[in-house]
């Protein structure tokens, strides 16, 4: 006999209140990105108002008011919802089709890949200048040649993916292995890199030194487009494989079982993050641990029902390096910190915390 009419009336009341909750906590996220990106309008020295903010963006504000937030903060904020995002859904799908809790752009030495294409980039094929802004005294880094850079990061972090599913297609590789895999990896760019600062003059290595702290301003608007708009196009495309992804959950063996093409999806899914994580390692240098706190905040939440996780988890990999970049402007006015340093000096501790219980999220 099969369940009763009163038994599936409350299973299809339950499923609809689970689904209402997702979809609450959805756009909870949307509304918590609003904010973020409003509060980081907001901050900084010139101690503008939410008004002053408001009539800004709808161009009624004083030049001055418009200026800044136009041209100064309005870059930080468009970088720091692109990166943030690309990094967030990189540790969400990395974690899904390499069956690794721990795994993220920045934890499978990815970015440290990438780190080391853009390096090479700037150092050797002259696709960065260090200048002088105004009277000051602080050089900051303009990338002269946005697509040299993105093609040598792409390719840093390609390469590193192509190592790291080598490691998981061999037999016996476990999830702890590859992490540790991961770290060597990590080293072995960060070594080259250092080379490649050792043969540079010192304009260039500072310059690549300047870089590597993760600066979200700069970023102009043709690189934030470019970041932009492959965001955009690899969130439409892991949304579209959301079922697979729910499938994967399940255990290879299960997915190949309902149809998933699993040798197309795994390599493909990888080659999306690779590329997004590199472009914005390109162009706002190493941000550490984004992918990895949100996509387990977000589990925590939604559960691993990619339809909310994937959306839930790019929207607070946003909020957190837009209040990370907040944290950065106001914690030693009137000087910003490098929102790289902060969000690895905050992240290492969860990945600590997370390798602790690895046996509970494995």
């Amino acid at each position: 006999m099969g369940p009763s009419p009163l038994a599936s009336k409350k299973a299809e009341t339950d499923y609809s209140r689970h689904i209402r909750r997702k979809r609450l906590i959805l756009w909870g996220m949307a509304l918590l990105t609003g904010a973020a990106a409003l509060a980081s309008l907001m901050a900084g020295s010139s101690g503008l108002t939410i008004g002053e903010v408001a009539l800004a963006l709808a161009g009624r504000g004083t030049k001055q008011t418009e200026t800044i937030v136009w041209n100064v903060r309005m870059p930080r904020v468009t970088a720091a919802l692109a990166a943030g995002t690309a990094l967030a859904m990189c540790g969400c799908i990395m974690q899904n089709v390499l069956r690794n809790p721990l795994a993220s752009a920045s934890t499978l030495g990815v970015s440290q890949g990438a780190s080391f294409g853009a390096a090479a980039a700037i150092v050797c094929m002259g696709a960065g200048n260090q200048v002088n802004p105004g009277s000051g005294t602080t050089a900051s880094l303009t990338i002269t040649n946005p697509w040299t850079v993105t093609v040598c990061a792409f390719l840093g972090g390609i390469a590193t993916t192509v190592l790291i599913l080598a490691l998981s297609r061999m037999k016996g590789i476990t999830p702890s292995a590859m992490v540790l895999a991961g770290v060597a990896i990590s080293s072995m760019f960060t070594g080259g890199t250092t080379l490649v600062q050792y043969f540079a003059d010192d304009i260039m290595v500072a310059s690549v030194v300047y870089w590597t702290f993760g600066n979200l301003g700069r970023a102009g608007w043709s690189e934030i487009g470019l970041m932009g708009g492959l965001c955009l196009g690899a969130f439409l495309f892991f949304l579209f494989q959301r079922w697979n992804y729910n499938a994967v959950e399940s255990g290879l063996d299960t997915a190949r079982s309902l149809g998933v093409p699993v040798g197309f999806l795994i390599p493909v899914s990888m080659a999306v993050c690779a590329l997004i994580a590199s472009v914005s390692v390109a162009f706002v240098g190493c941000i550490q641990f984004i992918g990895l706190i949100a996509s387990h905040m977000m589990r925590r939440l939604v559960g691993n029902d990619f339809r909310f996780l994937i959306p839930c988890t790019a929207l607070c990999g946003a909020v957190l390096l837009l209040a990370s970049d907040v944290a950065c402007r106001v914690l030693v006015p009137p000087a910003v910190l490098p929102v790289g340093a902060l969000t690895s000096f905050l992240g290492a501790p969860l990945f600590l915390y997370l390798i602790m219980r690895r046996g509970s999220v494995g």
